[in-house]
């Protein structure tokens, strides 16, 4: 077919789930033109699988996503009817905030907010290819034969990329959710070199809200006290949705298991590697057959539907089995399946074939982002979509790479953990995979973040005002702390009625709040002196003050970890004149040319040993240089 001309752009983002949206938003907030193309517009942040923002590890995301000037917080802020706060009984370093949404609410939102954008357009089409002259990303194709040129490419494709789903027995090509997948550009992605591979995912069923009898299950409702996503929120007021908690049974665990010959996951039909943190309910059964039941939750996918999301059960088994293994759990006895439960296989990148800065190592110009890079998750993909639409920006004007690293931010620990060690299932965030965690905590994230996402030229002047204020708030009210002293007299009747000990000297009402069983709030009975703060400053401050021993460790571990990351590694060099090196750790170390000795001894197959050779090479080359 011959191509014609549509139009020019600096870049074009593939795709508009959660990873294209934050990719086309910062292009544009940054000044640069940006055409982004979805196969359908109701693919727009579209919520295919669980109706919900955020959750351990991805809460933290999403903080930090909003801090930079994302969007997915304000967002869902607008748009949850249900908001918790998860692991409260656990340290703050792991407290993660997790909102239900209005799915369909969501995707209108986020949709407007394309829309509406300067510099942004948004088109529906189906890209079937990519314009490649000598080396570089330039543009797109489309099936209608139409095709955009650009300064730079973000392929952001979720689970469209040669999409199949499996029910049972059935198998057939199809993107998440019903919608159309994309088959041409897998093939045509193939023979750029591109060293793709196939993943898998899944979804539970839906059922009819009205079927199901909330009698026979516990209730889960949402916090009193509702905290913002988004720094730009103090506080939050809405009437809030429950959500519902039952369990499978022996008779549910033997329904699975006499039809495990007839699920795609066990019957050879599914090629693709799933994650394993979030199996199917057929895998959860046969990997964990001495367990005695597993929990699951009835969550509503909006207020203008009676879809119930029956979340921890997603599965590839037949329709019938779904229907009969579902009926088998307290309160779904009589359920009503309006959407089956499904597995979706698709197309995927190595993720070691990127750059830090997600651009690809071989056709420059050529950015990634999301499930395509090995992912799962929107929280995940959002965060890559951020930082691959700044990056294209800063690649466009000749700028340096905006890299976040593992002891600045959750989104630096995701994003090294993809290009740095790979992935061989969809990678999930997680709290443990982060060495630094007290000191990348959720609240504290526009402190870390936000003047770095100013110097990149994505937030605006409001967020970055109002982060000054709340600065220079907190700072100054931790000093009036330290500062602000009491006599045993004035402070021993309130300790006394908190179940704290007394006191025999003067003490600062800061040694009082560093007191486990002591908060900010409470203090107000001694301390009638204090400004006006938000639940962010107050949350972060007595975080700061409660662990602060704790944290300057972590500090001064940051500090050992900085050394070797800016230790930099010229990236034409050669590792096979590196004498003592062994044969793996200079393939690997030719093939992905970390940037720093820091991001060497992560990658699998590099040793302490062989850190210790190149940093005695380097030693050598920089007294070679001076002379010496």
């Amino acid at each position: 077919m011959e191509k014609f001309l549509m139009g020019t752009y600096d870049i074009i983002v593939v795709g508009a789930g959660h990873a294209g949206c934050e990719a086309g938003l910062a292009a544009a907030r940054m000044g640069k033109k940006t055409l982004m193309l979805s196969i359908n517009l109701e693919a727009v942040a579209m919520m295919a699988c669980n109706p919900s923002i955020g959750g351990t590890g991805k809460g933290h995301l999403v903080r930090e996503i909003d801090a930079l000037g994302g969007e997915m917080g304000i967002n869902i802020d607008k748009t949850f009817i249900q908001s918790r706060m998860l692991n409260t009984a656990k340290g703050p370093a792991v407290h993660s905030l997790r909102a239900q949404a209005d799915k369909n609410l969501y995707h209108i939102e986020m949709k407007k907010t394309l829309e509406n954008e300067q510099n942004l357009h948004l088109k529906q089409g189906e890209v079937t290819d990519l314009i490649i002259e000598e080396g570089r990303a330039c543009g797109v194709v489309l099936k209608t034969g139409s095709c955009y040129r650009a300064k730079a490419v973000i392929l952001a494709t979720g689970t469209f990329l040669a999409g199949r789903i499996f029910i049972g027995e059935s198998a057939y090509d199809s993107g998440p959710n019903g919608l159309a997948p994309s088959m041409e550009l897998a093939g045509n992605l193939r023979k750029y070199g591109l060293p793709m591979r196939r993943f898998k995912t899944g979804t539970p069923a839906r059922a009819l809200g009205k079927s199901l009898d909330y009698s026979r299950m516990t209730e889960q409702e949402g916090d009193e006290d509702i905290v913002p996503f988004s720094f730009m929120n103090d506080s939050l007021k809405r009437e809030q949705v429950s959500c519902w908690l039952t369990y499978t049974n022996e008779k549910t665990h033997d329904v699975i298991r006499a039809n495990f010959h007839r699920s795609a996951l066990f019957g050879g039909q599914i090629e693709g590697v799933g994650p394993r943190y979030c199996p199917s309910i057929e895998d959860k059964v046969n990997r964990f057959a001495d367990k005695e039941r597993h929990q699951l939750f009835i969550e509503p996918e909006g207020l203008y539907t009676d879809e119930m999301y029956i979340q921890g059960m997603s599965s590839s088994l037949p329709e019938d089995v779904q229907e009969e293994f579902y009926r088998t759990i307290p309160g779904l006895e009589n359920l009503e399946i309006v959407r089956p439960a499904y597995a979706i296989e698709y197309d995927c990148i190595d993720p070691l074939d990127l750059k830090p800065s997600l651009e690809n190592r071989h056709i420059e110009d050529l950015f990634c982002a999301g499930q395509f890079n090995g992912s799962s998750g929107y929280e995940e993909a959002a965060a890559q979509g951020l930082m691959a639409g700044i990056n294209a920006v800063r690649k466009i004007d000749g700028k340096d790479e905006f890299v976040l690293d593992r002891s600045e931010a959750y989104i630096g620990v995701l994003i090294d953990d993809l290009v740095t060690k790979g992935t061989n299932e969809p990678y999930r965030i997680m709290t443990s995979r982060a060495e630094y965690r007290l000191v990348l905590r959720q609240d504290n994230a526009d402190l870390r973040l936000t003047q770095k996402g100013y110097e990149a030229g994505l937030v605006k002047e409001d967020r970055y005002e109002r982060f000054l204020r709340k600065k220079e708030v907190v700072e100054a009210e931790t000093a009036r702390l330290r500062k602000t002293m009491l006599k045993p007299a004035e402070v021993n009747p309130f300790l006394e009625s908190v179940g704290s000990s007394p006191v025999s000297g003067s003490v600062s009402l800061f040694e009082l709040l560093r007191r486990p069983e002591i908060s900010y709030d409470e203090l107000q009975r001694i301390d009638g002196n204090r400004p006006e703060l938000s639940s962010h400053q107050k949350t972060m401050m007595e975080v700061q003050i409660k662990y602060e021993g704790y944290i300057e460790k972590q500090r001064q571990r940051i500090e050992k970890f900085k050394k070797l990351e800016n230790k930099k590694l010229p990236q034409d060099m050669d590792y096979d004149t590196v004498d003592g090196l062994r044969i793996e750790a200079r393939q690997k170390l030719n093939a992905l040319k970390p940037l720093s000795v820091g991001q060497a001894s992560r990658i699998s197959g590099v040793s302490p040993a062989d850190i210790n050779v190149l940093l005695i090479y380097m030693e050598k080359n920089r007294r070679k240089r001076d002379g010496r």
